[in-house]
C-alpha cells in the first residue's frame, strides 16, 4: 500500500541566515510511504502529516537535508512497517523567482 501526502504546508523556523532563524517561513512538504497493508494493520496518514509538523516546529532546523534526515528515523521509529519512504521538503518563498528544496528516498528492509 502506498500513502500519499502531498504539499503538507505551514509555517515553521528553518534556515541559516538570520532573518529566517528570526520569522517562521512557509514550507511545503511531500511524503511517500509504502507498507504491506494487511486488515487492521494500517499507517494512519493524518498521524503522519502532524508527526511531520510536530518534529519541524520542534526542531527549527537549520538545513533541509538535516531536517529530512530527522523525519526518515522519527517515521521510521514511529512508524516500523514502513518499507519505503520518500520525503521532499520545499522553501517556495526564499527565492524571488523559483521554489527551492531537497528530497530524499529511504529504502528499509521489509519484515
Amino acid at each position: 500500500m502506498t500513502i500519499l501526502i502531498e504539499n503538507l504546508t505551514f509555517e515553521t523556523i528553518i534556515g541559516i541566515l538570520d532573518f529566517e532563524r528570526r520569522t517562521p517561513q512557509r514550507v511545503e512538504i511531500d511524503c511517500t510511504i509504502t507498507y504491506p497493508y494487511s486488515e487492521g494493520s494500517f499507517i494512519n496518514y493524518a498521524e503522519v502529516a502532524q508527526l511531520i509538523e510536530t518534529t519541524m516546529n520542534h526542531h527549527q532546523f537549520k538545513l533541509i537535508e538535516t531536517a529530512l534526515d530527522t523525519l526518515g528515523i522519527t517515521l521510521k521509529q514511529t512508524f516500523p512497517l514502513i518499507q519505503n519512504l520518500s520525503l521532499t521538503i520545499r522553501k517556495p518563498n526564499i527565492l524571488p523567482n523559483c521554489t527551492v528544496g531537497v528530497e530524499q528516498t529511504y529504502l528499509f528492509e521489509s519484515l
